[in-house]
């Protein structure tokens, strides 16, 4: 890369940088965040990684995709399935399929960014992540421990960076979150590769009985005062 190139980057990565420590929640600057994080030699290194196992090998070889979505018809699934818990999780967030672009995939490499994107919220519906900001932040907190990259260690900054200036009083909420996905994510089976869109009528609870994401971290339920009485 050429040191103008390098230069106009590292301004639009400030750019996207201060947009998202204010809002964290801003879409467009995430996109464009991960558009000038990702470069080849980074993508080459998520790729063989998803690819060491079997699952991941399989969904790069055959481009496997998620397809259309229908969540009115995942909706009348019974309850408990993936497909209905994934449409209730949309439709009482009014999240709209298409805020997630559908990539392209002419090569390996960007066949894995495009998957990454589109399963994003499934990834939030069986990981057991909301969409708030400490949902999001635990859900990076759980793509880092799945595979490498720097793009969630960026997010993860930011988010930070918005809890100390902004919202100090989320910091317990949000720094549990990250903890409870770093710990998820590292026990957890690769969720990368997993044809989902044969999974919609299988039970949620069997899925992550499967892929190893009970969450074995006694959750706090209080906030300790630390001055003695």
């Amino acid at each position: 890369m050429s040191p103008l190139r390098r230069l106009y980057a590292l301004a639009t990565l400030s750019r996207a940088m201060f947009h998202l420590v204010r809002d964290p929640g801003q879409l467009d600057m995430i996109f464009e965040f991960v558009e000038k994080l990702e470069n080849p030699e980074e993508l080459e290194e998520v790729r063989a990684h998803v690819s060491s196992h079997e699952q991941g090998a399989s969904a790069i070889r055959d481009r496997v995709r998620l397809g259309a979505v229908d969540l009115d018809a995942l909706g009348q699934l019974p309850v408990g399935t993936l497909g209905r818990e994934f449409a209730d999780h949309m439709t009482s967030r009014d999240l709209d399929l298409n805020d997630l672009p559908s990539l392209p995939a002419p090569d390996d490499h960007r066949y894995v960014l495009a998957h990454l994107y589109e399963t994003h919220d499934v990834w939030h519906v069986v990981a057991g992540f909301d969409t708030d900001v400490p949902g999001e932040l635990g859900l990076q907190a759980f793509n880092m421990a799945q595979f490498p990259g720097r793009v969630g260690l960026m997010l993860l900054a930011a988010g930070m960076l918005n809890t100390l200036i902004y919202h100090p009083e989320e910091r317990e909420a949000r720094l549990s979150e990250i903890s409870r996905g770093w710990s998820l994510g590292r026990q957890a089976r690769p969720l990368f590769g997993v044809r989902w869109s044969e999974q919609w009528e299988r039970p949620l609870s069997e899925i992550r009985s499967h892929l190893d994401l009970a969450d074995r971290r006694p959750r706090i339920e209080a906030t300790y005062d630390l001055v003695a009485a």
